[in-house]
């Protein structure tokens, strides 16, 4: 579909699983370049794949590339429309080849669930804002933007929780190291956000108090701290060991009660991805279905 490069550097195939909202084509010409300005650094290259219209890459491409990104939608990671399925299909290629996979919102879901993870629809209803979430142990608040269709309920043997919140019991998770999954969106800027609940208010999606104590939770905490998590994604990306090594140290043992059980009986797999002394994050959430 679209391929940006400076220079010469790495490679990444960018999965787009949504169409381009009107303002995301007015203000940023499309999502391809929301994502690669968050995520890409100079030299880089994208390919951008247009996946929910069946553009997918070529199986003997695959190794070219250094990484993969699957976007947010407004489709259910659970469902079974055929460009759904092929994605699962190349994202378990992809961990057979241990190439790094970073999955935002749907790409977070749809990952747990191509790897032997469990998702389904959200049973807390609509949930819009900017919201907490508990991360590691590291000092200070950080902030952070969540858009909510579907929550991860089991993740994938072996994989190990990063992130929780009170509407969502698995924010982040990652597996190994070459997989990686965020339920929120760090590539989304305020302006993308507020647009968002524009939207949704005016087609109905949510009442207007919702929509109201959205823009709220966004002036309160300031925004995400966007910064601190397009970094991390870029470090995953990139390769990086100390990409999440913030985010992955041994929790105390009395961390454990914590974090709600995702995982069916896996409480090892629970207890490893429990913080001690966890900063605040706040996601916009948004729970049911709609594009971003």
């Amino acid at each position: 579909m679209t391929a940006a490069t400076v220079g010469a550097g790495r490679r990444y195939a960018l999965l787009l699983a949504l169409k381009d909202s009107d303002y995301a084509k007015k203000a940023y010409g499309g999502y391809y370049n929301v994502f690669a300005a968050a995520f890409g650094e100079q030299g880089d290259r994208w390919d951008g794949f247009r996946v929910v219209d069946g553009e997918f890459p070529a199986a003997e491409d695959l190794a070219l590339y250094d990484g993969f990104v699957v976007t947010g939608s407004p489709y259910d990671a659970y469902g079974d429309e055929p460009w759904i399925r092929r994605l699962c299909r190349l994202v378990q290629t992809l961990h057979a080849m241990r190439k790094r996979v970073l999955g935002v919102c749907f790409g977070h879901q749809l990952l747990c669930r191509a790897l032997g993870g469990r998702v389904g629809k959200s049973t807390t209803g609509w949930d819009v804002g900017v919201r907490k979430v508990t991360l590691a142990p590291q000092e200070g608040d950080l902030t952070f933007m969540i858009w909510l269709l579907m929550q991860v309920w089991e993740i994938p043997p072996g994989a190990r929780v990063l992130a929780y919140s009170e509407k969502t019991r698995v924010e982040a998770f990652t597996l190994g190291d070459h997989a990686l999954g965020v339920q929120g969106h760090p590539e989304y800027t305020l302006d993308i956000l507020h647009n968002l609940i524009d939207r949704l208010v005016n087609d109905g999606s949510i009442q207007r108090r919702l929509g109201d104590d959205a823009r709220r939770t966004a002036a309160e905490t300031g925004g995400p701290d966007r910064a601190f998590w397009t970094a991390l994604c870029k470090r995953f990306l990139r390769g990086q060991p100390q990409a999440t090594s913030i985010i992955t140290r041994p929790a105390a043992a009395a961390a454990a009660a914590l974090v709600p059980d995702v995982t069916a009986g896996r409480a090892a797999v629970v207890a490893a991805g429990c913080f001690a002394a966890a900063p605040t994050l706040h996601q916009l959430a948004c729970t049911a279905g709609t594009g971003i």
